[in-house]
Order: structure tokens, then C-alpha cells, then sequence
């Protein structure tokens, strides 16, 4: 009788012949290194200088540590959820500002990407202090239009139930979903804005869109 192989031995057998590319191994542990280390900056700016860290990379991993930093830092730049702006925008331009001057090109280009780099930012910290004070008036406006709909609502409310009823809004499905579709709406220019500016980022700091 023929001997069964175990699942262990068809598995060894499938991928004897498979070779690991040692060069994408290592650059993916130097970006997940950059990860860590732009991680690390915004939690603590003091505790870590990118402009040496990059410096202390082989040349073989600088570009895919540098890319790591860059992609933590350019994830900070979102629409607001709150109140206000997120804070960490100087942080953010000071560490793009370090992974653009490690860029390899010419000392002019780089200085002059690093300049470019800090106005981009302060104009996105900017764009979302605008996005929130913009959003207010979306929301009343989104409000006042729906008015009329709703005290003809709660009008029948109170008539069905013999007392004045006073609704919420939002927990109207059909105000809720005409809330949805009109801030959707007003956030989509914005999110594009912002769309522009990461990818006006990578460019500045070495990376092809």
C-alpha cells in the first residue's frame, strides 16, 4: 500500500522550490521601522530626531524607512471629526519637512521642497479650521430646510397623541437620511482638496504619486 503523506510533507513538498527575496524582506522591515519611528515622533517629538535617524540607515534602507515615515505622518492630514483641527499639524510638516530634505536630489531641490513642504502644511491646518467653521453652516442650513417638515411632523404628533410632542431630528430615518446625503455631499470637495494636497506631499518629499 502506498504510504499516505502527511499534510505537513504535501506542504513542504509545494514549496521547496519557493526562494524568498531577501531585498523586499529587508526593505519592508526598514519601512515598518520608519512606521514605528514616525509613530514615536508625534507621540513624543523630543524623544527621536528623523533627520539623524534617516542619516543612521544603510542606503540600501533609507528610501523604504524614509517611506514608512511618510506614510504615518501623511495619515495624519484627515478632515476634522471634532471642533477643531487635529494638533499635530506642526508636527506633521516638521517630520515631512525632515523626510523631504533626506530626499535624493540636488541641496537646492530640497531646500526649496522643504519650503514647500511647511506652506503646504500650514494651508492644509488652515483648509481644516475653514472644513469645520464650513460644516456649522452646512448643518444649520441642512436644519432650517428641513423645519417646515418637521413641525408638520410633530404637529401631527401632538395631534395624534393629545399633548404637544416635541421631535428629535435626527431620529427621524427620513431627516437622517436627507442629513447623510447633503454633508456627503459638502465633504466630498474637501476630501478631494485633501486627496491633492497628500499626493502634492509625495512628490515634494521623493515619492512618485
Amino acid at each position: 500500500m502506498a504510504t499516505i503523506k502527511s499534510a505537513l510533507e504535501l506542504a513542504l513538498e509545494r514549496t521547496k522550490n519557493l526562494t524568498i527575496d531577501e531585498a523586499s524582506v529587508r526593505a519592508s522591515e526598514a519601512r515598518t521601522e520608519g512606521k514605528k519611528a514616525a509613530g514615536k515622533f508625534l507621540e513624543d517629538s523630543e524623544s527621536i530626531k528623523l533627520a539623524a535617524a534617516i542619516a543612521a540607515r544603510s542606503a540600501e534602507s533609507r528610501e523604504a524607512f524614509r517611506k514608512g515615515l511618510f506614510d504615518v505622518l501623511v495619515a495624519q492630514i484627515q478632515l476634522p471629526s471634532g471642533e477643531s483641527a487635529p494638533g499635530k499639524m506642526d508636527l506633521v510638516g516638521k517630520g515631512l519637512g525632515a523626510v523631504a530634505e533626506a530626499a535624493p536630489q540636488p541641496a537646492g531641490a530640497k531646500a526649496a521642497a522643504v519650503k514647500h513642504v511647511a506652506e503646504l502644511v500650514r494651508q492644509v491646518e488652515m483648509f481644516m479650521t475653514r472644513y469645520i467653521d464650513d460644516m456649522k453652516q452646512v448643518d444649520q442650513a441642512i436644519r432650517t430646510q428641513w423645519a417646515p417638515k418637521l413641525r408638520e411632523k410633530e404637529r401631527q404628533a401632538s395631534a395624534r397623541m393629545g399633548r404637544e410632542v416635541r421631535l428629535d431630528p435626527m431620529a427621524d430615518p427620513e431627516f437622517a437620511a436627507f442629513y447623510k446625503q447633503n454633508v456627503d455631499t459638502a465633504r466630498s470637495g474637501y476630501i478631494q482638496a485633501l486627496e491633492g494636497a497628500r499626493t502634492d506631499l509625495a512628490t515634494l518629499c521623493g515619492f512618485a504619486p
